[in-house]
């Protein structure tokens, strides 16, 4: 490329060529050629986390008197932009990279910096306001980070996960009421037991997610603690004591999530217990996700040879070779989704346990995986909901016929003829190929109205003993 293309911008270390239209600096491109590992950067979550803590930062310090008013002004101009996304292209760091994410916090400074110096009136690389003087006046990275990882992961969890899962909740709770008269056979250990309906099925899987979401807003006021204010390792050094409570503030105006100060500083810079914790709940919630997409493809598996009792949607053609096949294809992708915050979890909660003395060194790979994560529960719950669940019709009449022909008919006798018999009637019955209710009845356990009392799989599916007054 030609000189014009570039130009020159310095640290602590000396001069680097940095492309001309680049709003980072020296610092960055050493990152940039340090850590070609991944090819994966940050996304706009994080991104806008930054300029969030940036902009707040500012404000605070502008309040306080410690960086000059006018130039505090720009910053927050210029972190606005960021806040808006448009400068994600400005961010192109490896997220495998340093552990404290000084690279990033430094990407932030340097791009805030230019773009806020050419605001004020000067030219890039000027530092006429200054990356580290006064874009990151009163921090760390070591504090900015985490707090930038918190405020990323609050507003996933807030904005998308939550509200995406009441999304999944909806749905489940509609065919919960839709099916709540179809009586079906129950199963445990896959094998025939006693009847159920379909809608108390979906009765269990909606409040399986209802408790995801208690779980997921129960580690929430853990992960609206905040580092920033900490500086390096915990004390506060260089920074205003009024600052993180400020800034704190502003964050919580920004974002409407009531974050606030951690209480420890040292706690919130060493380690990442917060992290672990909520994205543990967000792994329970995937396992959720999991367990009722593989029932209802166990439901739906056919359409001639398997349980076939509920009919799912054709969202696609299954199969490249054999015509008609439609497979559950929405439900397939929402278990991979599990399998992969599975694996995000581990690297979580082995990253969060890391880390030595008074700094965690696996910041970035927490907020990455987590924000994965989230996006993954988010887009995955949404597509379960929309395209899968609510299209599920239930086959009525193979679900009747079949709770006929189910031995586990045979538990309903238990209190009207003792186990030993009801035993005796459901080996017969399946060794004849006949029905609990022939069986009986050619035993002569009971009559016909008796039969039609105590063999009731409507019933069944309630609380009680039939056959008593």
């Amino acid at each position: 490329m030609a000189d014009d293309d570039y130009r020159t911008e310095a640290d602590s270390l000396g001069e680097m060529q940095v492309p001309a239209d680049a709003y980072w600096g020296a610092q960055t491109q050493r990152a940039v050629e340090n850590f070609p590992i991944s090819g994966i950067t940050f996304g706009r979550r994080f991104v806008r986390a930054l300029g969030i803590v940036k902009k707040s930062a500012a404000k605070a310090n502008r309040d306080l008197g410690t960086i000059p008013e006018d130039k505090a002004d720009c910053i927050i101009e210029a972190a606005d932009e960021v806040i808006a996304g448009e400068h994600d292209e400005q961010f192109p760091v490896d997220v495998f990279q340093t552990g404290s994410g000084t690279s990033t916090n430094m990407n932030a400074n340097e791009v805030i910096a230019n773009r806020a110096t050419e605001l004020y009136g000067g030219e890039i690389g000027t530092r006429e306001i200054h990356p580290n003087d006064h874009v990151n006046f009163g921090q760390s990275s070591n504090d900015v980070i985490p707090t930038a990882m918190h405020v990323a992961s609050g507003e996933a969890v807030v904005n998308d996960v939550l509200p995406a899962l009441a999304t999944l909740k909806d749905a489940l709770e509609a065919k919960e009421e839709e099916f709540e008269d179809v009586v079906k056979t129950g199963r445990t250990h896959l094998q025939d037991a006693t009847p159920v309906t379909l809608g108390q099925e979906f009765g269990g899987y909606r409040t399986q997610i209802e408790k995801g979401i208690e779980r997921v807003e129960s580690v929430r006021p853990r992960l609206e603690e905040l580092a920033l204010g900490g500086t390096a390792v915990g004390t506060g050094l260089n920074t205003h004591p009024e600052f993180p409570e400020r800034a704190a503030r502003y964050i919580g105006e920004e974002t409407g999530i009531p974050f606030r100060e951690a209480d420890d500083h040292f706690e919130a810079q060493a380690a990442h217990d917060a992290m672990s914790e909520a994205h543990g709940a967000l792994r329970t919630v995937a396992g959720s996700l999991n367990k009722i997409a593989n029932d209802l493809r166990l439901l739906a598996s056919g359409p001639r040879n398997g349980l076939g009792e509920i009919d799912q949607p054709e969202n696609q053609p299954g199969s490249s070779i054999m015509p008609g096949k439609i497979n559950p294809v929405v439900a397939e992708a929402v278990n991979q989704v599990h399998k992969q915050v599975v694996g995000n979890d581990a690297a979580v909660s082995a990253g969060a346990a890391e880390g030595q003395i008074d700094l965690n060194l696996y910041k970035p790979l927490l907020a990455h995986n987590f924000l994965q994560s989230a996006e993954l529960i988010t887009n995955g719950s949404e597509v379960f909901a929309e395209k899968f669940v609510a299209k599920l019709e239930a086959d009525r009449e193979h679900c009747e016929e079949r709770v006929q022909q189910s031995m586990a008919l045979a538990t309903a006798l238990n209190p009207a003829i003792g186990y030993d018999k009801a035993s005796k009637v459901a080996k017969k019955a399946l060794a004849e190929n006949k029905t609990i209710r022939e069986v009986v009845l050619e035993e002569g356990y009971l009559d016909e109205d008796e039969v039609d009392e105590v063999l009731d799989p409507r019933k069944m599916t309630e609380r009680g003993i039939l056959g008593e007054e």
